[in-house]
């Protein structure tokens, strides 16, 4: 089973976004986004103290991501190597429903485990990472490496799976598996996963979930996009539809809501009502432009209040 009251005794949670940070190139110039930088960032938001760990080249882009950062008070250990910064160009659809085009070996792809992450690694109550930036072998490593240096306890490593084109494996996906306590999915990634764990691809979240517990995974976050969102936590399952919004801008969205729901859990939060706020911030963040906007005042009112 997976306890979460051991986080609620902290004074201070440190939570990391470990991968891709890159830019978002819209047609009106580029967003800074990347879904371990975008987790972070939201976390923040929520109370925890975030920090984002990527690699960055030396480019405009580069200064850039840490300038952008910066500004929105988000550390980041940001290492600097020889590619360029990462980047992916977006294009909407009418209804706000992004399509990507990835920049390939980049700065992300490469992130070295320096001496600064082994130290603070134990330090990281929580982690979130995906398979993206894992499309390098070294940024693999270094995941790993990472997540393995957690200290044991009270750690909550969130793996984000955010399956894009081929850049992943099955050798990858079963190697963070091992090293999550919660998985986040979404309807197309699903029966990706269910065919590798030798379930039927038509089978349901819940039934995947019960795979899961049989490996020791208790946390599950599925979404379904427009339709609705499905939590499963220990023996609670909480269903819910997802916000009707005006959508601009869906990038980002799933990250919101991953962080939302890990964010108010880990302060104590009961399931249902962590899951409903976090439905309501990713619908915000799909009525704006770009990844990280700043919650507006009903919502900062709505967490205030408190559990």
């Amino acid at each position: 089973m997976l306890d979460l009251t051991a986080f609620q005794e902290l004074n201070t949670i440190n939570c990391a976004g470990l991968g891709e940070v890159l830019f978002d190139v819209y047609p009106a110039g580029p967003k800074l986004g990347g879904a371990p930088a975008n987790f972070a960032y939201h976390c923040r938001q929520l109370g925890l103290n975030s920090l984002v760990i990527s690699a960055v080249g030396h480019d405009d882009l580069g200064e850039r991501a840490r300038q952008l950062l910066a500004s929105k008070f988000l550390p980041a250990l940001l290492p600097t190597v020889n590619y360029v910064t990462g980047a992916v160009n977006v294009s909407l659809s009418a209804d706000g429903v992004p399509a990507y085009t990835f920049v390939e070996n980049t700065a992300y792809d490469h992130i070295p485990y320096t001496e600064i992450m082994a130290s603070m690694a134990p330090r990281m109550q929580i982690a979130c990472f995906g398979t993206l930036a894992q499309r390098g072998g070294e940024t693999h490593q270094t995941v790993l490496k990472f997540l393995d240096a957690m200290t044991p306890g009270a750690r909550l490593r969130i793996f984000d799976i955010n399956l894009r084109r081929n850049y992943y494996s099955q050798e990858i996906i079963e190697n963070c598996l091992q090293r999550c306590e919660i998985l986040k999915c979404n309807e197309d990634e699903l029966p990706v996963l269910c065919s590798y764990a030798g379930l039927p691809a038509s089978a349901s979240a819940q039934e995947y979930c019960a795979y899961l517990q049989d490996r020791g995974i208790y946390g599950l976050i599925f979404t379904e996009g427009a339709k609705q969102s499905t939590v499963c936590l220990n023996d609670d399952i909480s269903v819910l539809p997802t916000p009707k919004v005006q959508a601009v801008d869906t990038v980002g969205a799933g990250d919101s809501f991953t962080a939302s729901i890990v964010s108010l859990l880990v302060q104590g939060w009961p399931l249902v009502k962590a899951h409903q706020t976090a439905a309501d911030i990713a619908a915000y963040v799909c009525t704006q432009r770009g990844a990280m906007p700043e919650l507006p005042a009903a919502l900062k009112a709505k967490l205030e209040a408190g559990a």
